[in-house]
């Protein structure tokens, strides 16, 4: 039997300073079905959701829900018909606890003033028990790791009782486990008669969990197809108007000297018990391991933006003590963060500032000018290398898409020309062929001689692209295997050994 069409959206255009974002774009999503949308970063499939949910006015074009033409003028007004929307970078409350954040703008109240706290309480609860979450309700955000504020996102979207409801890269923060419980969330959402549109770059997702499939490139519509007649290959050349014959580039890269020996590294604060390891020259070392196994804390604490506790950092013989991220910075050491909107941009200011800022001293002339003309240069340099799509160094880096934001974020480290790269989940909610020109630049960087560690929740990434893996298990170091040797099962035995 024919599915209904739940949601039209014809000719939808939208224009920003310099660039046409969207241009006559038409998508129809079916009651009970999930349709993929998908494209390169900077496609427009987050621009065309953000029209649907009332965060951007369209120029042109119309857009029915159930029959009847909307045209939401804010994200309330979406919500309160039907339509909801979990967003790639997460917007919460993180000073506030978990029912806050689910029905905040909405709060039950008692005789219209006071609100209902045990009302809040019992609806959030019966909602995460519908949904199989196992979290505190009481829990304040900010002391949550990303993975369970995604959950918590994914169950305020269904306490709306939504027809539709977008997922914008919804697993890129998610563990495998949590990934699988998403899935079951949404086949019963499915199965209610949701329309469920699902945004995101892997592959193997959009082949399972998908019912149709539209592509996007610059900015207009390609195709749309069922799922089963799309083979990978097709989406690819689909997306990118080109074949991409290979996942991950040649390696070439020749691992030399030990460069970085990290020693009984224990944090004040976090997990982190008595890790140590050592990195050579020319070398990708990857880090893999669960949500909240000490991934990102060894990052962190190595680059001095985390209290240690105890441990030593040597590179090159002489010991560092990186003990802020400035002194991490003067002792040849960068860190590209996992949360790229909170701890990576500087929303505000433009491509070009976004940069420089942490190489300012390339560009001093006389002790104090900064010169604007080789500030531009640099800028251009990685524009190009990295593909990066804006339409102009003064563009502010906010109104990129998030996996444009990321190349400017990587462009800045590189100008700083360190000899550790410490890289957190370099290719979220990234397109497969920015990843591959990413990959491409790390294994470029190890050709030089500089030693980079990758932290990386996909498995075949880390395969592809890193020598080693260290696997990390409660906070502390599970083992160690080699990349071109080991199996998927064997780093995931390791990574359940200290839970």
């Amino acid at each position: 039997m024919a599915k209904d069409v739940l949601l039209k959206m014809e000719g939808i255009s939208k224009v920003f300073p310099g660039v046409k974002a969207l241009d006559n774009v038409s998508l129809e999503v079916k009651a009970g079905t999930v349709h993929a949308l998908m494209g390169e970063n900077g496609a427009g499939k987050s621009t065309l959701m953000k029209c649907l949910f009332g965060i951007y006015a369209k120029d042109s074009g119309s857009i029915y829900l159930e029959g009847k033409e909307i045209d939401f003028k804010s994200s309330r007004e979406a919500l309160d018909n039907g339509v909801a929307m979990v967003h790639q970078e997460l917007n919460q409350a993180l000073k506030r606890n978990v029912m806050d954040n689910i029905w905040l703008g909405r709060y039950p109240k008692i005789a219209g003033i006071a609100v209902n706290e045990k009302k809040m309480k019992k609806d959030t609860e019966a909602i995460f028990e519908e949904l199989g979450i196992n979290v505190d309700v009481h829990r304040v955000m900010s002391t949550m790791p990303v993975s369970q504020r995604q959950m918590v996102e994914i169950a305020k979207a269904v306490s709306y009782n939504s027809k539709v409801i977008v997922f914008d890269e919804p697993t890129s923060s998610l563990t495998e486990e949590e990934v699988e419980h998403l899935f079951k969330i949404i086949n019963m959402l499915r199965d209610r008669g949701v329309g469920i549109i699902y945004i995101s770059h892997k592959m193997a997702e959009i082949k399972r969990i998908s019912d149709e499939i539209t592509i996007m490139r610059d900015g207009q519509w390609v195709a749309t197809e069922p799922a089963d007649k799309l083979e990978m290959n097709d989406i690819i050349r689909l997306m990118v108007g080109r074949e991409l014959k290979n996942q991950f580039p040649p390696k070439k890269n020749k691992p030399g000297e030990v460069s970085l020996k990290v020693e009984n590294l224990s944090g004040q604060y976090n997990l982190l018990k008595d890790v140590s390891f050592v990195a050579h020259k020319g070398e990708v070392l990857g880090i893999a391991g669960l949500d909240s196994s000490g991934r990102t804390e060894t990052l962190e604490s190595i680059f001095g933006i985390r209290t240690r506790k105890s441990g030593t950092i040597t590179l090159n013989g002489k010991k560092c003590l990186n003990r802020n991220a400035g002194e991490s910075i003067k002792n040849n050491f960068a860190l590209l963060t996992e949360e790229r909107r909170a701890t990576g941009i500087f929303g505000v200011l433009n491509i070009k500032d976004n940069t420089v800022i942490s190489s300012l001293n390339r560009h001093k002339r006389f002790g104090f000018f900064l010169s604007e003309k080789t500030q531009r240069e640099d800028t251009q340099y990685y524009i190009d290398a990295m593909r990066t799509k804006t339409p102009s160094l003064e563009t502010k880096i906010r109104s990129l898409s998030g996996g444009n934001q990321q190349k400017v974020i990587i462009g800045r480290w590189l100008l700083t020309e360190p000899e550790v790269l410490l890289l957190d989940e370099p290719t979220r909610g990234i397109d497969v062929g920015a990843k591959y020109e990413i990959y491409q630049l790390i294994l470029d960087l190890a050709n030089k001689g500089k030693t980079v560690l990758m932290v990386s929740s996909e498995m075949p990434e880390l395969l592809g692209v890193c020598d080693r893996i260290l696997v990390m298990s409660g906070g502390r170091l599970a083992g160690e295997v080699d990349a071109a040797n080991t199996t998927q099962e064997e780093i995931m035995t390791l990574a359940a050994k200290y839970v």
